[in-house]
């Protein structure tokens, strides 16, 4: 049985089950689809970079003695728009960029970036997320948000604000099955905060969206989603959500995704690791800083001061996530000005982090500086910075977690909903629940697969954590008490 061989890593839920037993079978992926959940990457040192930062009118570089690691070719087959857009950045600088402006330009550059111009989901995409393993993630996520407004006081209006939607596969699910609760879609205003033009296309049809006129002299338009009739508005930052309303927040595998900081130490001290081009070559290579950066002096210090002097003195390379930092800030004051609160769920650890970026092309591994533009970038989220960010914005705000994922959807009652999907299915579909079910709450290898051994389900649920920032008037959130 299902419960025998699984319930050993789950704790009994609290909350009753709310949906009806239907299953998404459509959305199943195979049991081979690789997640995002990176395994520990060897460490990757520096060269250091010897050139005079000082600002003066030109600055000279000496580029001897760099060198590129020979396993790593660093160079596509010819140079595309991106590549060449980031060695014009490097030449315009006069030297090297940080690790941060690469992997922005890399993900979001308007034109080349990554998620701008194509759907990098799911098993046909490069990497696949919680929503896309299972119907039941996007369920659980809607009792807890359900949870949360019952505690609220069932507000009339309430912002549901979603970061880094996706295919909007997350949000379909919380909808589908919030959708007997009406008086809570009914409150629902919905905001998704996406800067990519052709997922943003992607969400409104998965949606079912549609554009009503609201005023026929201006041609002014509100778009609805016909799944629940909530209103729904894109932006591209959450300083654009209007404010004033009770806000839920959702930032599931967000994080992960912001720029980071590099650091490394020398024997001088902490040097910032760097893209920078090698003479002669169209190579990309990482060198380090010889003089403290900006960054190094506003944001390393800083996490520095959060952690230990003995975490610090054991580690060899330092991770910062200063966009990380901030939006922790934003998200703060507007659940301290306007009540509510915010779910965060990434891979992470609850401490500083050493060196976890990687690169994912077409379910796999490569090497970061390969052929730019062509790879997700993302990185481990340090829970501990976030939660030091959102208590230093506001003292109107408590922080809850991190706990794991394993655990959070356990108490949310995914162990139960699971056993009611299996009830009232196909053989096919109850091995596609089984086995999601395994990666969103098991640990290691699925002990239940037959199938081929390179196929083996592979379980997130401790791997990835779950944070709340909840307004005080709320109390502890469901299931942090």
């Amino acid at each position: 049985m299902l419960r025998s061989s699984l319930s050993s890593c789950l704790r009994r839920s609290v909350v009753p089950i709310l949906f009806a037993t239907s299953v998404r079978s459509q959305r199943f992926c195979s049991s081979s689809s690789q997640t995002r959940i990176p395994p520990p990457l060897p460490r990757e040192g520096a060269e250091e970079n010897h050139y005079d930062s000082r600002p003066t009118a030109s600055i000279s570089i000496d580029r001897s003695g760099l060198y590129n690691p020979p396993e790593h070719s660093h160079e596509p087959s010819s140079d595309s728009e991106l590549v060449k857009h980031l060695k014009s950045i490097i030449k315009f600088r006069g030297g090297p960029i940080t690790v941060a402006e690469y992997m922005e330009e890399v993900l979001t550059n308007p034109t080349s970036g990554f998620y701008m111009n194509r759907d990098v989901f799911g098993a046909g995409g490069d990497f696949i997320t919680s929503p896309e393993v299972s119907q039941m993630f996007g369920e659980m996520i809607g009792v807890w948000a359900m949870c949360l407004w019952e505690q609220m006081g069932q507000p009339d209006r309430v912002n549901l604000i979603e970061f880094g939607p996706g295919r909007g596969t997350l949000m379909v699910d919380l909808l589908r099955g919030a959708s007997k609760f009406v008086d809570f879609t009914k409150s629902l205003h919905i905001h998704m905060v996406e800067c990519s033009p052709t997922l943003r296309k992607v969400q409104y049809d998965n949606l079912k969206c549609t554009d009503e006129a609201v005023n026929e002299e201006d041609h002014t338009k509100s778009t609805i989603s016909m799944l629940s009739g909530a209103p729904i508005s894109w932006h591209s930052t959450l300083e654009e959500v209007p404010s004033g309303s009770p806000t839920i927040i959702i930032a599931h595998e967000f994080y992960d995704a912001l720029p980071v900081h590099q650091f490394q130490k020398a024997p001088r001290g902490w040097c910032e690791k760097m893209v920078d081009v090698e003479e002669n070559s169209s190579r990309f290579r990482f060198v380090l800083s010889p003089q403290p950066t900006s960054a190094t002096l506003l944001y390393l210090m800083k996490r520095c001061k959060w952690a230990g002097a003995q975490e610090i003195a054991k580690l060899e390379h330092i991770e910062i996530c200063p966009k990380a930092m901030d939006l922790t800030h934003q998200i703060a004051k507007r659940v301290s000005s306007d009540g509510g609160g915010a779910l965060i769920i990434d891979y992470g650890e609850n401490k500083i982090i050493s060196d976890s970026l990687q690169a994912i092309r077409k379910h796999k591994f490569v090497h970061i500086l390969d052929d730019p533009g062509t790879a997700d970038l993302s990185a481990y989220v340090d829970f501990a910075s976030v939660r030091h960010s959102a208590e230093e914005a506001s003292e109107d705000i408590s922080v809850y977690g991190p706990m794991t994922q394993s655990q959070f959807l356990g108490s949310l009652g995914i162990n139960f909903r699971v056993e009611a999907l299996l009830q009232n299915c196909t053989e096919e579909q109850a091995e596609s629940l089984r086995t999601g079910y395994w990666r969103l709450v098991g640990d290691g290898e699925a002990p239940f697969w037959e199938g081929p051994d390179e196929q083996t389900p592979i379980g997130m649920g401790s791997r990835y954590l779950a944070m709340a920032i909840v307004n005080k008037k709320q109390g502890a959130p469901i299931p942090f008490q």
